[in-house]
């Protein structure tokens, strides 16, 4: 009877504190009374409810929800206005990187304000894990470019790729081997960045040539391909003091006239301190030896990319790629670690190259 009597005298005990505690709401606040005296809180505004013009308050997170506990004073976590989640931080880097949003500079001389209203959509000619990439074309100027539309949803991964592949073309645009960026903007959330229009990758380039004409590519051509690329790579070295680390036909790009730039910057990497923090980048059939195997980690540098820039020259100039198909990562691994390098000879696949083609592919 005691513990049914004490049980009841702390029920009304709960009951009365809840009582004392009063909320009193109002359209913008709520105010929190009680014994322990009052404190007015005023919530973030909702992010969906932002204006998308906004690209500020688009990038700002609510803060930690209210917790309110009965039979002690409330207590409300303040709002941190400088608080930002890991998640977000490296898209609110995007939007400061982004100085000119809103901006299209098409030219030196030509720049123009705009938003996704002055361009023209041409359809989707690209998608990947970020989102879309489409052919558009800015009204005012006349100018064709492709749109890389970045979904606002994308995981911290992805973000940090974007954001070193933004932060590298927005300083490359004094080279001409490196695709030409143009200018962003934001809408509903999402990144639009837009970049010059190239008319094929050099994998399908080449792919084309063997398979569906039966040629090959002269050693003229080949030579502007390898001269493009280097240059482009001394730039992001000299320039940039970086290493582009995924150097492939992929990520080599032409158009109808004659045309070669170097793309896709999401994994390239300061040449200082970049060992450790890159080992792992990189599409492995054209990494170098010494970013696979730890033991020799430490000629980890700008060399790498001139050997995945020999296996590119080698694929194209025969049309197949240099090593042996694998049956597992495994046998891969092993076999540009510990085999020998692939070499190219006078005659290869019914290609006759010149001594100066051959001695400067199989020069590592």
């Amino acid at each position: 009877m005691a513990e049914h009597q004490g049980n009841s005298s702390n029920q009304l005990n709960q009951a009365e504190r809840r009582r004392q505690l009063k909320l009193s709401f109002t359209p913008g606040n709520f105010t929190i009374g009680g014994s322990g005296g009052t404190t007015s809180y005023q919530p973030p505004v909702c992010r969906q409810s932002q204006p998308s013009s906004n690209s500020t308050h688009d990038e700002q997170l609510n803060s930690s929800p209210v917790r309110i506990r009965t039979g002690c004073p409330p207590r409300i976590r303040p709002f941190n206005q400088d608080f930002v989640p890991d998640r977000s931080r490296d898209r609110l880097r995007m939007c400061q990187s982004i100085q000119s949003t809103g901006k299209l500079q098409v030219s030196p001389e030509l720049v123009y304000d705009f938003t996704s209203d002055d361009l023209q959509d041409l359809g989707e000619i690209g998608r990947g894990a970020f989102g879309t990439v489409n052919k558009m074309v800015h009204r005012r100027s006349s100018t064709v470019m492709a749109v890389k539309r970045i979904r606002s949803t994308v995981d911290e991964k992805e973000q940090k790729q974007l954001l070193m592949d933004l932060e590298v073309v927005m300083k490359s645009n004094e080279c001409p081997c490196i695709v030409q960026f143009y200018g962003a903007l934001f809408k509903e959330g999402d990144c639009w960045i837009c970049m010059e229009l190239m008319d094929t990758s050099l994998d399908k380039f080449y792919k084309f040539i063997y398979e569906k004409l039966q040629k090959r590519i002269p050693e003229s051509i080949l030579g502007k391909i390898t001269v493009a690329t280097v240059k482009a790579l001394n730039y992001l070295k000299e320039e940039l003091k970086i290493i582009h680390r995924d150097v492939k036909p992929s990520n080599i790009l032409l158009d109808k006239r004659g045309n070669i730039k170097l793309c896709d910057f999401g994994i390239s990497g300061q040449l200082v301190d970049s060992i450790a923090r890159t080992r792992d980048a990189g599409c492995r059939p054209y990494m170098a030896p010494e970013r696979i195997d730890p033991q020799r980690a430490r000629g980890y540098d700008v060399r790498s990319d001139v050997w995945s820039l020999g296996i590119t020259l080698m694929e194209v100039a025969t049309g197949y790629f240099p090593y042996p198909k694998w049956n597992s990562v495994f046998e891969q691994l092993c076999q540009v670690v510990q085999g020998d390098p692939p070499r190219l000879s006078p005659n290869e696949n019914g290609n006759r190259f010149s001594t100066e083609f051959v001695n400067f592919v199989n020069t590592w």
